[in-house]
């Protein structure tokens, strides 16, 4: 019995420390099947409060890809899923080939042992064209990894790096990071805005973290700085940004302290901020000098002020014109629950135009989480691909996705095409890709609004052909699948 019991204990063991520490899987996967996931249920149609194909989720992640002029390949990484009963997270990495116009078998670099898919990875590239993936965690239960690949450009082999950084002095393991925006400047190395928990930090909840948002900068990716804060207002924040040359601005939301709901249900206003010098100095768009965290809900980086209007804040993506102004595309709704009730779910452009805030109303979607991607082709025309149109799932997580056209900077806007007419699942979390490339243009995923489903991904070229990956691979290099007339 005692020898039962001390095997048990030891398989027992073995699972936890298997669960807690992901190893670097380095396999072949045979297709693309995206992650499926849910969050809130809400006990009426709607089922939860968002979910479906989040493979490309969520906003506050990049790149998930980028395209290499040297290789002439787009490098994308996605979250998959397992095929165990037990769904889990796999982390996979794939590229799609400029030249023959084909994708290569994804590498599932490791299964994070969850079906979170706010664990879904970031990829960039560095100056000597190493591969490197960022395995994110959401909040502090689960540990964060590192990889670099073996080879430039080569995706078939990934080593885990052990970084470290410094805290209170001292150099520790970097094994915790979540909300990761991934830039590199050559020269100077990595960029990552990223976000934080701190417990017994809010008014309201000495056991809820505050999500304070920061960034650290890395020269080799192995040694990182201290994490210095942006936002520390209240409950926190939510963030996403964009890069203009050397400029790296990043735009955010805040949660309000409430006492009977949680802050970041009822996310409100809109602010932003930028810095030219690799986070050494930060200045708001009008250029006056910021000093940083923020802690305070008024204050100079404020674009909008919500809060009393009783408006949400979903913030989507972040753009740069041609001269540098920031263009920032956002979603507004009466609240954080699914359905008619809280609409309109109003999209938004904010356009600094040197003097001020320009903000317009582009159309509205069915749900909070109909995410899109934001486009400055030109100094006059702007364009925006997103789950506009409403999907198989009305009133659920994504939609059909539309291209969305202004060529007057963002006043007025008008609906260009429908990519995906007549689809089967809901589409969501459309993404562009850093040093975007016409024939990869925006990546994506779908899949059921309402209940368990299989997740495809997609890409779309800047002309409209919508292709998508082969969930089915008998090669090693396949063409994807064209979708759309």
């Amino acid at each position: 019995m005692r020898k039962q019991v001390a095997v048990f204990l030891v398989l027992f063991r073995f699972q936890v420390i298997s669960f807690c520490f992901a190893q670097t899987l380095n396999q072949t996967d045979d297709g693309f099947r995206g992650i499926w996931y849910f969050i809130g249920k809400t006990n009426n149609e709607y089922v939860h409060k968002y979910s479906g194909g989040l493979g490309t989720y969520p906003a506050n992640h990049s790149p998930f890809a980028v395209y290499s002029p040297e290789a002439k390949k787009t490098f994308f990484c996605f979250g998959g899923a397992s095929k165990d009963a037990q769904l889990s997270l796999l982390h996979e990495v794939s590229y799609f080939d400029h030249t023959t116009g084909k994708v290569a078998r994804p590498t599932i670099l490791l299964d994070k042992a969850t079906d979170d898919a706010h664990d879904n990875p970031v990829l960039n590239i560095d100056a000597q064209g190493y591969i490197w993936v960022f395995s994110t965690s959401h909040g502090v239960e689960r540990p964060s990894y590192m990889h670099r690949s073996r080879k430039p450009f080569d995706i078939r082999a990934f080593d885990k790096i052990n970084s470290t950084y410094f805290k209170d002095g001292k150099e520790v393991p970097f094994d915790n990071f979540s909300y990761l925006q991934s830039y590199y400047q050559k020269g100077k190395g990595f960029f990552h805005l990223m976000t934080h928990y701190e417990r017994g930090m809010l008014k309201y909840g000495a056991n809820k973290p505050r999500r304070t948002i920061g960034f650290i900068t890395s020269k080799d990716g192995i040694k990182w700085s201290e994490i210095k804060d942006i936002g520390a207002i209240q409950e926190g924040h939510y963030q996403t940004s964009g890069q203009w040359k050397n400029k790296i601005g990043t735009s955010f939301n805040m949660h309000p302290d409430t006492e009977k709901a949680a802050g970041l249900d009822y996310r409100t206003n809109l602010y932003y901020v930028e810095t030219n010098d690799f986070g050494q100095t930060w200045q708001n768009a009008q250029g006056q000098q910021m000093q940083l965290p923020l802690t305070t809900p008024e204050n100079a980086a404020l674009v909008k002020e919500y809060r009393s209007a009783g408006l949400n804040v979903y913030i989507n993506d972040v753009a740069y014109t041609a001269n540098g102004s920031p263009v920032i595309l956002y979603v507004t709704s009466k609240g954080p629950d699914p359905g008619p009730n809280q609409g309109p779910h109003t999209w938004h452009t904010a356009y600094w135009t040197g003097k001020t805030w320009e903000i317009n109303a582009v159309t509205t979607s069915d749900h909070n989480y109909d995410m899109g991607s934001l486009y400055i082709e030109s100094q006059t025309v702007w364009k925006i691909i997103g789950p506009t149109e409403a999907g198989p799932q009305p009133f659920g997580t994504g939609g059909e996705v539309a291209v969305w056209v202004s060529n007057n900077q963002g006043k007025t806007w008008q609906k260009q095409t429908n990519l995906t007419p007549s689809s089967a699942f809901n589409h969501s979390y459309v993404r562009r890709p850093q040093n975007v490339h016409p024939d990869f243009y925006a990546f994506w995923a779908d899949g059921h609004a309402r209940q368990p489903s299989e997740s495809s991904l997609y890409f779309s070229t800047k002309k409209g052909e919508v292709f998508r990956l082969p969930r089915q691979m008998k090669n090693e290099f396949e063409k994807p699948i064209r979708v759309n007339p």
